[in-house]
């Protein structure tokens, strides 16, 4: 156990794993321990970029430490003096939320925010000024190849900012107006005939798509003068490439045709569209050589768009020496349910989804009622996927993320009563199941300093740096008596700590990684859940074991019968089998043991 207190912020760097004797380009997606971060959020390498060069109060610059809601001046050049700790970590790649140019500030009066987020794009082909420049960015990258880490871009295909209006509704929030009630082809208000011989979109043709010229089948589109230039590429300035048919309610046609929350929902059935979409990433890839892409919204785009895209996307990748690509899609909304995920990968063909089915199945465990058996579920549901189980392996899981808030905030929820103690050991044992089941391990920055934030969206997007917020900073942090008030970039945290062992754990084992995974035990009460993870290349066995409950326990776990000596990896593990395929594990309350046959640490 002294051992194990031992590990310090540098493990990562100290026990060199194999992965790190072979070119980062190498690795598998599996292989990855992710560092998703918000660049506004993180760190200010740059106060002069803090307004991205706007002049004005915080409605013009969208710049204002004091809201959540706004730019907070974090930059990559912030983000890249931090770099050595998000490795230090144990992470392999760096997840960055949207870097492209956005609308600095969106919204009617009463309900005003910024663009500091990245998801409300202008520019697809250059950085936030907020952000710093492009050159900023290429040091970025190169930064983390020399050090063999990897960066996935957050990339969005579905929508742009909000510019386009419409006359009906000039304050926004037009209902959804379908293609029964009014189709492409109809007579406009003076009885002429509209789209004539526009077949619809499921003929996704040039010649069937430029027939389509009048949009306002649905509403009067206006587009404000002052904005009619501010998209690049050019071509999306022209409303013919959107739906233009309003909100989405993110239900039957509307959930892949509606306007986000009134973002420009973007045609993706257009075929100059699909193109030119493939010329934007492609060109981000050509450019910078980024190693992945995180889609948003990914479910509100018809699957003939993905089809073209992804492959396309891998073959330029390819074609600039990167044979691993990882891109994975955000399946929002409906993805609790391991088959609405995996559809994604079978019908729009995409190589993973962010498991949010994960993330619930470890919020109903460790911050729920204890019982086991939704793990048991969620990986029995793993031949789901295109590809059967293999390929759940490269599926990113996650506990925490920037919409649906921190796991230390459903711990608080749930366990009002709970001691700082509980609390911790609590949010240690959700991301132990993280960086050591299935699936590629993605860790929201700042859960290695607890934060626990106040529910979603906005009040779960704190400062790493100190904070100006005053609804963030009333929040004392779990596992230290810390807020956001002061800068949290503490190697010695004790959630940095272990999460450094375990993704060192992760990297020199490749049972943790690429093993075939095997559950051993789980019920529908609080205790125990274990599984066997299957070197691949030898065929040893490593068990992975917790304790959800609140109480002590001593169990059998059945295992293979030539496991007959085991190590302990961490934790406590019995040196030998009891009996031939069994060994009897003693685990504390909410506490977990790694214990690998056959070899010792």
């Amino acid at each position: 156990m002294m051992r194990q207190l031992l590990f310090s912020a540098a493990l990562a760097a100290m026990t060199a794993s194999p992965l790190s004797a072979q070119s980062f380009r190498d690795r598998l997606p599996e292989d990855e321990v992710i560092y998703f971060v918000l660049p506004d959020r993180f760190a200010n390498g740059d106060s002069k970029n803090d307004t991205g060069g706007i002049k004005g109060d915080r409605l013009k610059t969208g710049y204002d430490p004091t809201h959540k809601g706004f730019y907070h001046g974090g930059d990559l050049k912030g983000l890249l003096k931090r770099i050595d700790y998000i490795q230090g970590l144990g992470a392999t790649a760096i997840w960055l939320a949207p870097v492209f140019k956005n609308k600095a500030v969106q919204g009617k009066a009463g309900d005003v925010s910024a663009g500091y987020h990245g998801y409300w794009v202008t520019d697809f082909t250059t950085v936030d000024p907020h952000f710093g420049t492009e050159a900023d960015f290429k040091a970025l990258v190169d930064a983390a190849h020399a050090r063999g880490m990897k960066v996935y871009m957050d990339i969005i295909a579905n929508h742009t900012a909000d510019v386009i209006s419409y006359r009906e509704c000039p304050t926004g929030g037009c209902e959804y107006r379908s293609r029964a009630d009014y189709p492409y082809q109809r007579r406009n208000r003076d009885g002429a005939a509209i789209n004539a011989g526009f077949t619809g979109d499921s003929d996704q043709s040039t010649e069937n798509f430029a027939r389509l010229t009048d949009m306002d089948f649905a509403y009067d589109v206006v587009v404000p003068k002052a904005e009619a230039k501010v998209k690049v590429p050019e071509w999306l300035n022209d409303p013919k490439y959107y739906h233009n048919r309003g909100n989405t309610t993110f239900w039957n046609e509307s959930a892949t045709m509606g306007d986000f929350v009134g973002l420009d929902d973007i045609m993706t059935e257009h075929p100059h569209v699909v193109q030119g979409m493939i010329d934007i990433y492609g060109s981000w890839i050509d450019k910078y050589g980024v190693d992945g892409f995180r889609v948003d919204t990914a479910r509100h785009v018809n699957p003939e768009f993905w089809q073209a895209f992804v492959p396309a996307m891998l073959a330029r990748a390819k074609a600039n020496n990167i044979p691993n690509f990882h891109i994975f899609g955000e399946i929002g909304g409906i993805g609790l349910e391991p088959g609405k995920l995996a559809v994604h990968t079978r019908v729009d063909k995409y190589p993973a989804v962010i498991d949010f089915a994960f993330r619930q199945a470890a919020v109903d465990t460790v911050a729920g009622t204890g019982a086991t058996n939704k793990l048991w579920e969620l990986f029995f549901q793993d031949p789901l996927y295109e590809g059967g189980a293999d390929k759940a392996r490269i599926q990113p899981t996650f506990v925490s993320n920037h919409d649906n808030g921190r796991f230390g905030y459903f711990v608080r929820k749930a366990f009002p009563q709970a001691s700082d103690e509980e609390q911790l050991k609590r949010v240690t044992l959700a991301h132990a199941m993280l960086l050591t089941l299935r699936g590629v391990p993605t860790i929201y920055s700042g859960d290695e300093q607890g934060f626990a934030g106040d529910g979603w969206d906005q009040d779960a997007r704190e400062d790493m740096f100190p904070s100006k917020t005053a609804v963030y900073n009333d929040n004392v942090l779990i596992g230290t008596k810390a807020t956001t008030a002061q800068s949290n970039i503490d190697t010695s945290h004790p959630l940095y700590q272990k999460m450094a062992q375990l993704s060192g754990l992760r990297q020199r084992h490749a049972a943790l990684r690429r093993g075939k995974q095997i559950v051993r035990n789980y019920a529908d009460t609080p205790g125990l859940f274990a599984v066997s993870k299957i070197d691949p290349d030898d065929g040893h066995e490593i068990v992975v074991a917790f304790n959800t409950s609140d109480k002590a326990i001593t169990v059998n776990v059945e295992v293979a019968t030539q496991s007959t000596q085991f190590g302990a990896l961490y934790g406590q593990c019995p040196e030998n089998a009891d009996t031939p395929g069994r060994i009897k594990l003693t685990l504390a309350p909410l506490d977990f043991a790694v214990c690998e046959a056959g070899a010792k640490e």
